[in-house]
């Protein structure tokens, strides 16, 4: 067994030996210096916490409901999270991650004037006012949707990126199948009922984190609590942005057969949830369980960034390459959200091949990094070359074969 020098203060790394190369041919890991020195504090305080009780989820009135850390992705308390169920005017959530994708990548813009058609205008439900015939910027279309709830304003935006609705109910399966939503089947824009028009809890999750994952420059748009449009003011139906200063998004939903839904998400101190709360009986409701499951999950649980994106983590002798040794790192921040007072017991192992030859390619897969509670798995992730390593030249391959043939005899002689 090598023990790998820790990475971060009260993180213990080991290594096991059937993985890691022995001890002369694998140099001392180098640390993420810079995580190091960002995480001390906390972790100083994590380690002089006393053991909390975590206790289980409350019991909420709802159909069903999900609790996802948004930087882990960890579901930290669900019920029937992967139950069909009508969304209702969740339904938009997936309506603006598809205009946000057009935004972002120059297919429009939130200046471009839309005209409203008769078909958008005469859409029943829930409206922002606007006008048959007149011109709406996108952005004051975006605001409808959110705060007003526009089903007017989705089939405008629907028909301005799909050309028709139907083109873009497509696409938003399409979308949807891209981020895993296996579960979710869309018909139109706005989620007015249809049988054929579903999703669950554990899904709209999904989409939600994608959202606060893929455009931080357009969610801010989930925090407005008014518009006013045509004369008309109306409020943000989420309760949670005026009854809790942590809230900042993101969409109600309600209909007769959906009942009362609510995908909510907060952060404090540096922590943010999703909640996704589906099928509750009334308005009231759905803004009371949110926000217990909400207080829930940051009383309990605690989520810690353990490593970064692109930085080395492992430095491991390779053979036959140009260079001697190469870099490891992995491509994604890498967060674990545990319930509180157990920071201690969280240990991570690099595993490695025993031995790696060139030719290395930068960003291909050669181990990975396990991170583990109590003996339990927790994540793991792939663990890939940071730089490329040619193989070497003649002089360069032949002295390495020499020293592996001489470690090979001495090995099996040992």
């Amino acid at each position: 067994m090598i023990t790998v020098k820790k990475i971060l203060a009260g993180l213990s790394m080991t290594a096991t030996a059937s993985w890691m190369a022995v001890a002369a041919a694998t140099p001392t890991p180098i640390s993420d210096q810079a995580l190091l020195k960002n995480q001390s504090s906390a972790i100083a305080t994590a380690a002089t916490l006393p053991t909390t009780l975590v206790p289980p989820a409350p019991t909420l009135n709802a159909k069903g409901y999900v609790l996802m850390d948004a930087n882990s992705g960890t579901i930290i308390a669900s019920s029937h999270m992967d139950q069909r169920m009508p969304p209702a005017s969740l339904t938009k959530i997936m309506t603006l991650y598809i205009t946000f994708q057009a935004l972002k990548s120059g297919q429009i813009h939130l200046n471009d004037k839309v005209r409203v058609s008769n078909k958008a205008w005469r859409t029943g439900g829930s409206r922002m006012f606007l006008k048959v015939g007149s011109s709406v910027p996108v952005q004051d279309l975006i605001e409808g949707v959110i705060v007003a709830s526009g089903n007017d304003a989705c089939v405008t935006i629907a028909q301005y990126i799909g050309g028709t609705e139907a083109t873009f109910a497509q696409l938003m399966n399409q979308t949807a199948k891209q981020l895993g939503m296996n579960a979710t089947h869309y018909v139109d824009s706005t989620g007015l009922p249809n049988s054929n028009h579903y999703s669950t809890p554990h899904d709209m999750a999904i989409l939600a984190h994608a959202v606060i994952k893929n455009f931080p420059e357009y969610y801010h748009f989930f925090g407005q609590k008014w518009i006013k449009y045509n004369n008309i003011k109306q409020p943000n139906r989420n309760r949670l942005l005026w009854r809790d200063g942590s809230v900042d998004g993101l969409k109600t939903g309600h209909t007769k057969s959906a009942g009362y839904c609510l995908v909510s998400s907060g952060k404090r101190d540096n922590m943010r949830l999703i909640s996704v709360m589906m099928g509750t009986p009334s308005d009231g409701a759905r803004a009371t369980t949110s926000q217990a499951l909400l207080n829930y999950g940051f009383r309990f649980y605690k989520t810690y960034s353990l490593f970064g994106a692109n930085k080395a983590i492992t430095k491991q002798r390779i053979w036959l390459g140009k260079d001697k040794f190469a870099t490891f790192g992995i491509t994604q921040p890498l967060f674990v959200t545990i319930p509180v007072g157990q920071y201690q017991a969280l240990k991570a192992s690099i595993q490695l091949p025993t031995r790696i030859e060139a030719p290395i390619s930068k960003g291909n897969s050669y181990g990975q990094v396990q991170v583990t509670l109590n003996g339990q798995t927790v994540t793991h992730v792939p663990l890939v070359a940071l730089d490329n390593d040619p193989k070497g030249g003649l002089w360069t391959r032949m002295t390495d074969h020499i020293v592996m043939f001489f470690k090979s005899k001495n090995k099996q002689t040992s």
